[in-house]
């Protein structure tokens, strides 16, 4: 049976995974069993927070819209309910973007429904 020789594959995967643990702290960027150990928990959280992504977001743009609403005298309960009776369909994004990059038109808004 002929040798197997596997260092080639060997360093090539050590190599990718220190080039994936470039820009962490200390023996986590340069020692192998640390940085395969920190990419572990790095992957997780990585999964983790691209949904908690949404969520945070989300939440942003209600706190945005609600202290602008507020300003005006109402709240998001308020205005959310106003906005479902009349069938306006517009996301919380664009509600939050309005807020705040065109108050005077978003005040317009507001003023039409109340």
């Amino acid at each position: 049976m002929t040798r197997i020789k596997r260092g080639v594959a060997a360093h090539k995967r050590r190599k990718n995974l220190l080039k994936r643990a470039k820009g962490f702290d200390n023996r986590r960027s340069t020692n192998f069993v640390a940085a395969r150990e920190a990419l572990l928990h790095a992957d997780k959280y990585a999964y983790r927070d691209r949904r908690n992504k949404k969520r945070d977001f989300r939440a942003l743009w209600l706190i945005r819209t609600n202290a602008a609403l507020r300003e005006n005298g109402t709240t998001w309960s308020k205005f959310a309910g106003k906005l479902k009776k009349e069938k306006i369909a517009i996301n919380r994004k664009m509600l939050a973007e309005l807020a705040v990059q065109y108050p005077q038109e978003f005040d317009k808004l507001v003023k039409s429904l109340i």
